[in-house]
């Protein structure tokens, strides 16, 4: 049987994202699969260290448009952990709020472009179609679609309105209906199930050995999740943890649809506190104290993680950050070796990875082994300004003549 490498990436279709998997087939079945990094690396928590804690957390906000209040959230909570700060109850449920509704529009996208590589079409178009409200609300709490700029070190930054509240339960009602219809239809559907049942299987034990998190690691029957075992405002609210056993592609479709369920039954219960819940959203924070704090946050993808050291400025002295992907993306080794290439594509999927929430900085070599040792910005500028020398004078000279050739006219 012949064996081949075929490479898939840095662009292409899959990935929303730079990033290069070199797959190792014989005929059709995959036999190996490496990643290789490097292609997304902004050095965010390095810039971090040169910023105010206010402006790190508008920075990590930054990190993943679609995770851009979980970065911001477990930042806050580190910080927080350093001087064991207490944010007002009103607080605690606006950001409960803001995090719930990101989840529901996130694993909405999952769904529609799961649905998009299996060439289930009809399924992207429902998700997008219902991913929108979400986004709408979220731009009427916040005044922004993503990117919310709510949180802030001791609470949030915007109250919420209680007038929005009649808006917001339709637009609840309404995914949970269409999402109850989903999962009918992912039940019902036999060509849906064929294509998902029995795919990349992640076992339980995979999922533990490779410290995987959030719908990846509970679609194989780990029960965790960071915002019932160590929650940080969500003691506020009850949340039920959905898990299921075959760790499959579909068992992950089925964790993020009813995931999404229990986002709109949690909102529910930060609306009805709302009404009663009053008082301030922030507690003055002057200053932080020397030490160290680490915060978790339960994002759409898992697990996230912020460790900031503080030696008593106003800016971190240290901020590391650990993107659930980082611990997701690996389990492709033990879910998509053995499985036929057709069935690699939707498996490399099926954790939702974010390349660079994940990224990290690598060493470069040159082809004698030495040492690369470059600054990307001053590369990055040193190329922006050669393009300009090549191609100004060459656009200007079109231009003039496209100019001179109208007024013979």
């Amino acid at each position: 049987m012949s064996k081949c490498r075929i490479p898939l990436g840095p662009f292409h279709p899959l990935l929303e994202e730079a990033e290069f998997f070199n797959i190792k087939v014989e005929g059709e079945k995959v036999v190996d699969i490496e990643m290789e990094t490097g292609w997304m690396h902004r050095g965010h928590e390095k810039i971090s260290e040169t910023k105010t804690f206010t402006q790190s957390i508008f920075l990590v906000e930054r990190i993943c448009g679609i995770c851009s209040t979980s970065h911001p959230f477990a930042c806050v909570n580190a910080i927080e952990d350093i001087d064991n700060i207490e944010i007002p109850e009103r607080a605690k449920y606006i950001r409960v709020l803001i995090g719930e509704l990101e989840r529901i529009h996130s694993h909405l996208l999952w769904v529609c472009l799961a649905g998009h590589f299996i060439g289930y079409d009809t399924l992207w178009m429902w998700a997008w179609k219902y991913r929108e409200p979400i986004l709408q609300l979220s731009e009427m709490i916040t005044g922004n679609r993503n990117h919310y700029a709510m949180m802030r070190v001791g609470g949030v930054g915007r109250d919420f309105d209680n007038s929005l509240i009649p808006k917001i339960i339709p637009v609840l009602d309404m995914i949970e209906k269409k999402m109850v219809m989903l999962a009918g239809a992912a039940n019902d559907d036999p060509v849906l199930r064929s294509r998902l049942k029995g795919v990349g299987v992640l076992t339980k034990e995979d999922a533990i050995n490779y410290c995987a998190n959030g719908p990846t690691a509970r679609a194989s029957g780990v029960d965790i999740d960071v915002r019932r075992d160590d929650p940080t405002a969500y003691e506020v609210v009850d949340v039920k943890v959905i898990v299921t056993p075959n760790g499959d592609v579909y068992d992950k479709l089925v964790v993020r649809v009813l995931e999404i369920i229990e986002s709109c039954h949690i909102i529910k219960q930060c609306l009805k506190a709302f009404e009663k819940v009053q008082g301030p959203i922030i507690n003055k924070v002057k200053e932080i104290s020397p030490g160290e704090g680490i915060g978790r946050y339960e994002a759409p993808r898992g697990e996230v993680f912020h460790y900031i050291r503080s030696d008593g400025s106003n800016r971190p002295l240290r901020h590391k950050v650990r993107a659930p992907s980082f611990s997701n993306i690996p389990t492709y080794k033990a879910s998509c070796v053995g499985i036929p290439l057709a069935d690699a594509l939707i498996t490399l999927a099926s954790v939702d990875p974010c390349y660079c929430c994940t990224e990290r900085s690598i060493k470069a070599f040159d082809i004698n082994g030495k040492k690369i040792e470059h600054n990307l910005l001053h590369l990055s500028r040193k190329k922006t300004e050669r393009l300009q020398r090549e191609l100004i004078p060459k656009e200007k000279s079109l231009i003039d003549g496209i100019f001179d050739l109208s007024l013979s006219r």
